[in-house]
Order: structure tokens, then sequence, then C-alpha cells
């Protein structure tokens, strides 16, 4: 059975949980890592945040506990 392509915001929160986990981490140097343009990363974290995946303070975001349950889950995806 195949697997379905994750969206980049779930390719977004992957990568925060698996270099992270529940620390903050710049928002452009992870939108950077997956080759991500910066306005590309503003409109990932807004849509994170705006549907309580994600926190951020000024460039730094981190995981909600959402976000954290959201991210397990995609592992196993």
């Amino acid at each position: 059975m195949s697997q379905r392509k994750k969206s980049k915001e779930e390719l977004y929160l992957l990568k925060l949980f698996k270099l992270s986990k529940s620390s903050a981490m710049d928002r452009y140097k992870l939108g950077n890592a997956l080759g991500y343009h910066t306005k590309s990363v503003d409109t990932i974290v807004q849509t994170l945040t705006k549907n309580n995946f994600l926190k951020k303070d000024g460039d730094e975001v981190y995981l909600t506990e959402l976000g954290l349950s959201l991210a397990r889950s995609l592992l196993h995806d």
C-alpha cells in the first residue's frame, strides 16, 4: 500500500520535531534545511500557528502539545 505524500506543513513539523523536540528553533534555518523560501516559511508557520501546532517567539518556533502529538503520528505514516 502506498503512502500519501506529506504536505510542506507536515514536513516542516516533522523536521522541527526531529531536530529540536520541545526546544525552540529559528524558523528560517529550519525552512532552509528543507529548501523552502522565506515566503513559504512565513506561510507555513502562520498556518501551523493558527492551527495550534506551533508557537512562535520572534523568529523562534517550537511545537505545542498538539504539534508534538501530530509529529509523532506522522512518523508512523
